[in-house]
């Protein structure tokens, strides 16, 4: 009788740990479908914020290069050499310095600030608050000095890189100036560089 009882007693607990072993199979069939389901659904939720986030980038890219072009205008007037500025036959009469600086004045110059408050990214408005700043600053006062230029020069080459780096070149190596040695005769010599 002994050994029926151990029989039974073995036989019990070979039971209960097979329920156990059943309910953690039933658990398990039961819940890896409802997580495949969740981390799928959290995938497919990340993607598509991605996805929409790329389309939007690509949606105002266009956007932005015309806005910065548009922004820039007054600038390349301003820094054009003479020669490059009278070479067009509509401009022998007219001073730059007027012209660019009536652009940067005029409503429609605004219209285009305003659209790059709104598009533009921090970095890029950022600069661009500072070298307008300057310049509002500094055109109630007379001609500028050597300093006043080099300031200016540097603020203009900090609002090209931002927009170098908005346009995708986030890791460029080229400085401020770097920026500007390539449409300013004598960049390097605001910048204090030897040529």
């Amino acid at each position: 009788m002994l050994g029926s009882s151990v029989g039974i007693a073995v036989e019990t607990s070979v039971m209960e740990e097979k329920s156990w072993l059943d309910y953690l199979v039933a658990v398990g069939t039961i819940s890896t479908p409802i997580l495949v389901l969740i981390v799928g659904a959290i995938v497919w939720k990340y993607r598509q914020s991605i996805e929409r986030k790329i389309r939007l980038e690509e949606q105002l890219r266009d956007d932005r290069i015309e806005i910065y072009n548009q922004i820039l205008e007054p600038f390349i007037v301003l820094f054009m050499t003479d020669t490059a500025w009278e070479s067009d036959p509509k401009n022998k009469k007219k001073n730059r310095f007027k012209v660019g600086t009536s652009k940067m004045l005029s409503l429609e110059y605004r219209k285009t600030s305003f659209g790059l408050s709104l598009i533009g990214s921090d970095a890029v408005v950022g600069s661009y608050n500072n070298l307008m700043q300057h310049f509002f600053e500094k055109s109630k006062d007379s001609p500028s000095s050597p300093d006043e230029a080099r300031e200016m020069l540097s603020l203009l080459g900090d609002f090209l890189l931002e927009i170098r780096r908005s346009m995708g070149n986030e890791s460029t190596k080229i400085d401020n100036w770097g920026m500007l040695e390539w449409f300013i005769t004598d960049a390097r010599m605001y910048r204090g560089k030897p040529n």
